[in-house]
Parts: C-alpha cells; sequence; structure tokens
C-alpha cells in the first residue's frame, strides 16, 4: 500500500503524473455511456473452456491492440458493458513505483479489469511492446486460453517509435509536412498565445520511418500470427484505426507524414480484408474516426486550436461524441453481432461524417482565419480542451478530492 497526494505535473502536451481515482472515474463514466446505450441485455461471458462463438449465441470475443487509453480503452469498454464481452488487451504502461504514480493507462486498464471482475465478464490483459514477437507470442497464448477465438480484433497502437522484430532497425515517427515547408496557425501550449508555427518538409528517411511506426506492417504480422494459431472465428472483423481530417489539417497531417502512414496502413487493410474473405469469411475494414483529445494529438502543430474550435462548433449543434460515443456507434452501427457495416466507397467505415459536415466545417473556414491571441477563448473551446487534455490523465475530474492522499497501486 502507498498513498500520496498527486497533483499535475504538466508543461505543454506532455504530463509526467496520473491520478489513480481520477482516471478510474472517467473510466466508469464511460461505462455508464456504454451500458446505457444497450439494446438489449448483455450476454453472460462463458467460462474460458467454453467460449462460444458470436454467430451461435454466445458472448462477443475482442482482441484490443493499444487497449489502455484514448479510442482503443473505448472500444474496449463499449464491446464489454453493451455486449458482455471477453476481451484481452495489448498495451504498455507503467505501474506504480512508491508514492510515485503509474501511467494513465495502467489505472485505466485496473479500473476496467475491477469492473470486468464485479461483472463476471473474461478479461485478461498483456502489458509489453505490441510491436516484439514475444508480446504477440504471449498474446496468442492468452487468447487461446481465455476466449478461445475471437471475432473482432481492434487495432489501436500509437507511438512515436517501433523496433522491427526481425531486424532490430528503429523506426522514428515525425509529424512533419512532405515536399514543402508548411506555415500555419497553432496555439503554443505553454505561453497560450495564438502563434504561427513554421515546419520543415520531412527528408525521406522522416517519411520511410513515419511509415514503419504507423503503417500497416504491424498490424499484418498480428494478423498472421492469429490466422497461423487459428484464433479468428468464422466471419471475424478486424477493424484499425484512421483519421482523415478536414483539408485546413491536411498539410501536417492527411498530406504529410503522418497521412503517408495511414495511407500504408489503410491499403494493407485491403490486403488483409481479402486474406480474410478467402481463410475465415471475415472482414477487414479501417475506421476513419473524428479529432478527438489524446496525448499524441496535442503534439500536432495546429490540432489543438483546430478541435478546440470543432469541440465548441459540435457543442453548440448537439453533435459533439467523445471516444466512447464513437465507440457506442462502431460496434452499434456496423460491427456489433449481427451489424453490416457501411462504408464508404474506399471501403472504410466514417466515424467522422460529424466533424466533417459541410456546415461545421464551413464554419470553422469562416472563423479561423479570425482568431488571435485576444479572442481565441471567446471563438474556441479552449478551456474546455485544457480541462480534457488533463483529465486524460485522472485531473480535473468531477468529485475529485484531489487535495487528500490516494492508493497509488493498482492490480490489473
Amino acid at each position: 500500500m502507498a498513498m500520496a497526494v498527486v497533483k499535475p505535473r504538466i508543461r505543454g502536451f506532455i504530463c509526467t503524473t496520473a491520478h489513480p481515482a481520477g482516471c478510474e472515474a472517467n473510466v466508469n463514466t464511460q461505462i455508464q455511456v456504454a451500458r446505457a446505450a444497450r439494446t438489449a441485455p448483455a450476454v453472460q461471458a462463458a467460462p474460458a473452456d467454453q467460449a462460444g462463438r458470436q454467430n451461435g449465441g454466445g458472448p462477443l470475443r475482442v482482441l484490443v491492440i493499444g487497449a489502455s487509453t484514448g479510442y482503443g480503452l473505448a472500444a474496449r469498454i463499449a464491446a464489454g458493458a453493451m455486449y458482455g464481452a471477453g476481451t484481452v488487451g495489448v498495451f504498455f504502461e507503467r505501474e506504480a513505483s512508491g508514492t510515485k504514480s503509474g501511467t494513465p493507462g495502467f489505472y485505466n486498464t485496473a479500473a476496467f479489469q475491477r469492473y470486468a471482475t464485479e461483472n463476471g465478464l473474461i478479461s485478461a490483459n498483456v502489458n509489453g511492446d505490441a510491436y516484439s514477437h514475444e508480446i504477440k507470442r504471449k498474446t496468442v497464448e492468452l487468447v487461446e486460453s481465455r476466449l478461445g477465438e475471437v471475432d473482432v480484433v481492434i487495432y489501436s497502437l500509437a507511438s512515436p517509435k517501433r523496433t522491427d522484430p526481425d531486424t532490430g532497425e528503429i523506426y522514428q515517427s515525425v509529424l512533419s509536412p512532405i515536399g514543402e515547408t508548411y506555415v500555419g496557425k497553432t496555439i503554443d501550449l505553454n505561453r497560450e498565445v495564438i502563434s504561427e508555427v513554421s515546419v520543415e518538409p520531412a527528408s525521406d528517411e522522416g517519411i520511410r520511418g513515419t511509415v514503419g511506426v504507423m503503417g500497416g506492417d504491424d498490424l499484418n504480422r498480428w494478423i498472421e500470427a492469429l490466422l497461423e494459431a487459428g484464433l479468428l472465428a468464422d466471419g471475424a472483423r478486424v477493424v484499425p484505426f484512421s483519421y482523415i481530417g478536414p483539408s485546413l489539417t491536411w498539410p501536417i497531417y492527411r498530406s504529410g507524414t503522418i497521412g503517408r502512414a495511414k495511407e500504408d496502413l489503410e491499403q494493407t487493410t485491403k490486403t488483409i480484408n481479402g486474406r480474410l474473405q478467402s481463410t475465415v469469411g471475415g472482414r477487414a475494414l479501417v475506421s476513419v474516426n473524428k479529432a478527438v483529445i489524446t496525448q499524441a494529438s496535442a503534439a500536432i502543430p495546429v490540432v489543438p486550436l483546430y478541435i478546440s474550435l470543432l469541440y465548441r462548433i459540435m457543442r453548440e449543434r448537439g453533435l459533439h461524441e467523445d471516444p466512447i460515443h464513437q465507440m457506442v456507434r462502431l460496434f452499434d452501427d456496423h460491427i456489433g453481432p449481427g451489424g453490416t457495416p457501411s462504408v464508404d466507397g474506399e471501403d472504410r467505415i466514417r466515424l467522422d461524417d460529424l466533424e466533417l459536415g459541410a456546415s461545421v466545417q464551413r464554419e470553422i473556414d469562416e472563423v479561423w482565419p479570425t482568431i488571435t491571441t485576444d479572442n481565441f477563448r471567446a471563438l474556441t473551446d479552449y478551456d474546455t480542451y485544457k480541462r480534457g487534455f488533463r483529465q486524460l490523465f485522472g485531473f480535473e475530474v468531477d468529485g475529485m478530492a484531489y487535495d487528500e492522499p490516494v492508493e497509488m497501486e493498482a492490480v490489473i
């Protein structure tokens, strides 16, 4: 037992502490959203040696790769709370050490694990480098012993670097445009002023590194491992996450190094789709999600200011969705039991449809040029963005007694 008072240590888009109780409260809020979205009673999870196929009436079985924060966490919560799904989560998080806090993802996972245990759901975790052969082997063994097979694979990894498990080469991603220097408006999160940012174009090595980290190679390795072990159920769905965004952010995102990596991921998904159709009658589909507050997105020039404006407009129109609302929609409308995915011309599920609605983007285009240091708080939802970022780490959550000691240790 280790009790401590935990305060946020934040600079820009980096926070080095996390509040265990605040993280648990965040997870519980998402659970309540998912439970409220149930259209039928959740199927009670079967024992490991009796795990049945969802098409045969048994509980949904879901593997989430990148399961501890953001969309991956929300997907796991949605599956468990809506359908009573058995889940295996893969992530790379740090537990607490004495009075030093663990990462928010560790506390998020502990909170979900507690919910799963209390509600009789199968839930197992693998903590380590998801890019490695070792973690893939451990996950395959755990899926086989706890779930039997999987009906849905969610791929939601986010990392600045990746080590190729075969060659040992280290790929490093960069946030850069391609071809020409990008100059645009952004918000300095430290000084809270609107400024102009200039980003030099990526080198060939930078492009290659970003594709190596965020492209489709690792997803392909995961699916090969699952197919080789015979763990993808008949009709299994594989769903990696992507983002496109509006033309406003394209130079630094979709047309930049990250976009190049996402294109590779989407192309790989099409190849995997063909293989799944011929082997298990399954399907692989990219889900294009909306812009939300994450630690990763906070590091991208332009994006925090864009999200602040987007949130204000979508909230005023009653269109706003957090990750859990998006994942409820993903399962309910597209990949849940009995669901038929609705896709665009590139065979992608488009959960960014409300964000990219013509009227929403028209207002963004009208307001964006007028934003200055003097008026950005009035024109955007920046203070909500700022609070939302802190809430990722368990801070500024309603009902928390932040001046009192809290238990730092957690069990996953």
